[in-house]
């Protein structure tokens, strides 16, 4: 591996969580959306990650990686797809299937016939536990970066020495 191997790999696994917190963020905005554009209530989306590259993570590790050279600070940043070895993308943004909750309102502008309005199926502490997972992910990488720029000032140090 390169010596920004490792911070490539967090850098699509930050960009990954940034989008996923981002899902998470707009399901709670929307959560008593009752009509959209299409019609119908609100519908959940979760974000679905998928490996990049190629490899697997040990692989890129131990410098089999089929791409050459780091995209770091490249496509990353720009929000651009990547193929980091080893790394992470957003496969897609899928929407829940499930039916929306039902609740009796015929005071409502969107009720029904019989009064019932539909609401979008969101808990609101599954949200909350899914932008905490996203948080704490983040934050590991962010935290992965910083100790990859510690070492890699250190052994500049060393060179210099």
């Amino acid at each position: 591996m390169n010596l920004f191997g490792v911070m490539d790999i967090s850098a699509s696994a930050l960009h990954a969580e940034r989008v996923r917190a981002e899902v998470v963020a707009a399901n709670m905005a929307n959560s008593e959306t009752t009509r959209t554009a299409d019609g119908g209530p609100y519908r959940r989306q979760h974000v679905e990650f998928q490996a990049t590259g190629g490899n697997d993570f040990a692989a890129s590790l131990l410098g089999n990686s089929q791409t050459g050279g780091s995209s770091f600070g490249s496509a990353l940043w720009l929000g651009q797809t990547s193929s980091v070895a080893g790394g992470v993308q957003v496969a897609g943004v899928v929407s829940d299937e499930s039916a929306p909750l039902e609740r009796y309102d015929p005071d409502h502008p969107d009720a029904g016939p019989d009064g019932y309005v539909a609401y979008p199926d969101i808990n609101p502490l599954t949200e909350m536990v899914d932008l905490m997972g996203a948080s704490r992910s983040y934050g590991l990488n962010a935290t992965a970066v910083q100790a990859e720029k510690s070492m890699i000032t250190s052994s500049l140090e060393i060179m210099k020495g």
